[in-house]
């Protein structure tokens, strides 16, 4: 490796390792702002906070609202951020971008959810590690750049955006459809997802969620032979999956490293299940009636080794099964979501930019895995089609959407290192050497 490009990257790494405190306070700072997901709070005062800071540092900064999209409105508007600063002419875009929404903060806390404590060598709160102690990383690591001096070429990006945790569709997949994560403009995307900052995630498994209703025949409850149960139909199917599906689906395994190991296999889970009446509040009784509707919704995870047809048509078949040779059973069926597996290709660019200086950092051998859920990178993919995109960032992935979340501040500052050198290599300005110097 060249000695000056060595040189330059032990002083970034050291500039970066004195900004401790900072990426500390501004992680702290971002929790401070409950941008909880439903129904999109405060997204509109967190973009502003991001735009305000990098504004500052000579970006340029814009704010993008996903109108029309899931859940927008002029009381929850989703509203994005896309900040750009411009490097020596020559060289490619680096884009780092991280969802600024977090799920609901839940029982169980022993500090105050979005109080942002900072002690133990960590922050504490709701969306620590998912995912703004990766948003204030990659702040720090861009911002460490351009304090050093370095004459870098090409584009820096840094976006916040909504929605991810409920699909994302107000966030990356509409900035998507505009260009925003497209070559000529952007070449290389790191997700600070909180995947451990030695480890660098290829991509997701796919998901089919949808609704299946079974239908009956409204009658009393003292005369049910008079209607038709699609409580008891839909009882039917459920036998049928335990019996035929999940045995299936427990022998498929995929090539994909997803973590933990259980998810290498496909996967089914029923998100809810409600027939009939609906719930009854206070203390009142319910009124004698057979179920003339039964709703399910299914969480079907499958693996880049299984098509999206073949995944429905194996619950399809069941529900067909069924309606051939069990009386008066009727159902429908609506999708809800599809996402489609992705994988970068290994060998990637921005792989083996993180691979290299993971190694550097870390003094040993990065582990790449798979996702068992999805995250935005699904969107960059097969809306954007750039596909030089991996998630990469602090945290413990465990930790997400548990009470008592927090954010290793030395994985932060660590991770922040990898990134801030891995975009020197990606935008051209430090030459790329091959998986390892």
């Amino acid at each position: 490796m060249d000695t000056t490009i060595a040189n330059a990257r032990d002083d970034l790494f050291r500039r970066i390792a004195a900004k401790r405190d900072e990426v500390a306070s501004l992680t702290r700072d971002l929790i401070r702002i409950p941008t909880v997901n439903p129904p999109g709070d405060a997204y509109a005062a967190c973009a502003d906070f991001i735009g305000e800071r990098l504004r500052r540092r000579g970006f340029e900064v814009k704010f993008l609202r996903g109108e029309g999209t899931p859940g927008d409105s002029d009381a929850y508007p989703r509203t994005n951020i896309v900040a750009r600063i411009e490097g020596r002419p020559g060289g490619e875009c680096v884009h780092f971008n991280s969802h600024i929404d977090v799920v609901e903060a839940g029982q169980g806390w022993t500090v105050d959810p979005f109080g942002g404590e900072i002690r133990d060598g960590r922050v504490w709160g709701r969306g620590a590690c998912d995912m703004k102690g990766g948003l204030a990383a990659s702040i720090v690591a861009v911002e460490a750049i351009l304090e050093s001096g370095i004459p870098w070429t090409g584009a820096l990006e840094i976006s916040g955006t909504v929605d991810e945790e409920s699909g994302g569709f107000g966030g990356v997949a509409h900035l998507a459809r505009q260009g925003l994560f497209s070559p000529p403009r952007v070449h290389h995307v790191i997700i600070p997802e909180p995947l451990d900052p030695d480890r660098v995630c290829l991509g997701h498994r796919g998901v089919w969620w949808a609704e299946i209703e079974t239908k009956g025949r409204i009658a009393h409850g003292s005369m049910p032979f008079l209607g038709v149960s699609a409580i008891r139909h839909m009882g039917e199917f459920l036998h049928l999956v335990e019996e035929r599906v999940y045995p299936e689906l427990a022998k498929r395994r995929t090539r994909m490293p997803v973590v933990p190991d259980g998810a290498r296999a496909s996967t089914l889970n029923f998100n809810s299940l409600h027939g009939g009446q609906a719930e009854i509040a206070g203390d009142g009784l319910p009124s004698p009636n057979v179920a003339d509707s039964c709703r399910l919704i299914l969480d079907r995870r499958f693996l880049i080794e299984e098509g999206l047809d073949a995944v429905k048509a194996e619950i399809l078949g069941l529900l067909e099964e069924l309606a051939a040779g069990r009386p008066d059973f009727r159902y429908a069926v609506r999708d809800l979501m599809v996402v489609h597996p992705v994988m970068t290709d290994p060998g990637a660019p921005v792989v083996r930019a993180l691979d290299r200086e993971i190694e550097r950092v870390f003094g040993r051998t990065p582990k790449h895995i798979a996702s068992p859920g999805t995250y935005d990178q699904k969107h960059i993919a097969r809306i954007g089609n750039l596909h030089d995109c991996v998630a990469y960032g602090p945290g413990i992935l465990e930790l997400a959407h548990q009470p008592d979340e927090w954010v290793g501040i030395d994985d932060m500052v660590a991770s922040a290192k990898v990134m801030a050198a891995a975009a020197l290599t990606l935008t051209g300005t430090w030459p790329d050497g091959g998986a390892r110097f």
